[in-house]
């Protein structure tokens, strides 16, 4: 497809939809899947994370709401407007979430984003998460461009997305109100090319 300015789509409409989303695996032995229904109770404990609500913005009013938001998950692939993937040991449920949101396939760039349930903190699950999904994101599915943005209060997310290769591009000013008021936020980025 041609925009209307003549320049190409980075990655053709339909490109995600005509495919199912795969299992990417971690060196670790964890893999990167589809959340199913099984995994609303995770969904559920991440609502209810302080951590989590902190930093993601994220909360879950029961196991109804969890249900849906894991339809969602799977209607924003179909869409191509997100991708989404539980981080779990083959056959075990869900202990994190990592994704791309606001897929822009034409433009060629995404956000990824991510959290861990507190058992799977602290043992390098997040960046070997970030760095396979950023993997995918640009070498198979082709984006040009990921940006993976956090609250600057939160040193451990600069230290994932430094260590997985996003590079820091600066400070967006009062970007992000949480619970306890605006903050500024870090914007890192990795590009094709990138090395790492």
């Amino acid at each position: 497809m041609i925009n209307s300015s003549g320049i190409p789509d980075v990655v053709p409409a339909g490109h995600m939809a005509r495919q199912a989303q795969p299992v990417l695996t971690l060196a670790s032995g964890l893999e990167l899947r589809p959340f199913g229904p099984d995994d609303a109770d995770a969904v559920l404990a991440a609502g209810q994370d302080p951590a989590i609500r902190q930093w993601n913005l994220f909360t879950v009013g029961g196991l109804d709401e969890a249900r849906q938001r894991i339809a969602r998950m799977h209607e924003r692939w179909r869409a191509e407007t997100g991708a989404v993937w539980a981080v779990a040991r083959p056959g075990g449920p869900a202990v994190g979430l990592v994704g791309l949101n606001d897929v822009d396939l034409a433009g060629g760039t995404a956000e990824l984003v991510y959290w861990l349930l507190p058992e799977a903190r602290g043992g390098g699950v997040a960046l070997e998460a970030v760095r396979r999904l950023g993997r995918w994101a640009l070498d198979d599915l082709g984006l040009h461009r990921l940006r993976l943005c956090h609250s600057t209060a939160n040193p451990a997310s600069c230290r994932v997305a430094q260590q997985a290769g996003y590079a820091l591009e600066g400070t967006q000013r009062s970007a992000l109100l949480h619970a306890d008021g605006w903050h500024d936020q870090h914007l890192h980025a990795r590009v094709q090319g990138d090395a790492g």
